[in-house]
């Protein structure tokens, strides 16, 4: 303890001292590596068929809701009427949430007419960059945006499982997207650009979490 009057302040735990003390305590995050199990299946050849199989799947589901939207049952709900079919969601569902649902009433009942149409295409659209995995976490995270506007209106159906799916997608990029266009446009940068993009097997790092070279994994 100082004395009183000397005008000399205490000044305390600094903010270094406090995040050393807490690398000390928890350790530095960028330091941790994912189970071997994980990488594997992050990084083989015949997993990547199986998230394949599911962002095709899923892309599929998209294009069908997409295109009764555009060209089919539900076109006059979203492309025409004002957007009837998105108001009348909007006016009488039941959102998860009270402000959820001022959000449906007060923007979108009176925006319906752009907002049907911006649905459908946003479907459509989604699910041919799924299947062609073009653009493939952009895919994704558009289909957990929609999934999640649905679930907050009131629409659960199967879209937990569809979230499901996106987040696998999304979760397991590098392969998932290996079998379409992003993992040809990847594979063509490598050779002729030189750029590194380890798509087909893990990568190990080192503790301050530098790429050190590829680690061989069975398929």
């Amino acid at each position: 303890m100082r004395p009183a009057g000397t005008g000399q302040e205490d000044k305390g735990t600094t903010p270094m001292t406090m995040t050393t003390n807490i690398d000390g305590l928890l350790g530095n995050p960028a330091e941790r590596a994912n189970p071997p199990v994980w990488e594997r299946l992050k990084g083989s050849k015949v997993m990547a068929i199986v998230w394949t199989a599911m962002r095709v799947w899923l892309g599929a589901m998209w294009i069908q809701a997409g295109s009764a939207k555009l060209w089919g049952a539900e076109n006059s709900a979203f492309l025409h009427n004002d957007g009837a079919g998105v108001a009348g969601f909007a006016a009488h569902g039941t959102p998860a949430y009270s402000w959820w649902g001022s959000f449906m009433h007060s923007f979108v009942v009176p925006n319906s007419g752009w907002i049907g149409i911006l649905v459908a295409v946003a479907e459509f659209a989604i699910g041919i960059a799924l299947v062609a995995g073009v653009f493939t976490r952009v895919a994704a995270l558009g289909s957990l945006a929609l999934l999640f506007t649905y679930v907050m209106s009131g629409t659960a159906s199967v879209c937990a499982f569809y979230a499901l799916l996106a987040i696998v997608v999304l979760t397991m990029w590098k392969t998932s997207s290996w079998l379409g266009v992003d993992g040809i446009v990847a594979s063509y940068r490598r050779r002729h650009h030189g750029e590194q993009h380890h798509l087909h097997l893990p990568w190990s790092r080192g503790e301050a979490g530098t790429v050190i070279g590829p680690v061989k994994t069975a398929a």
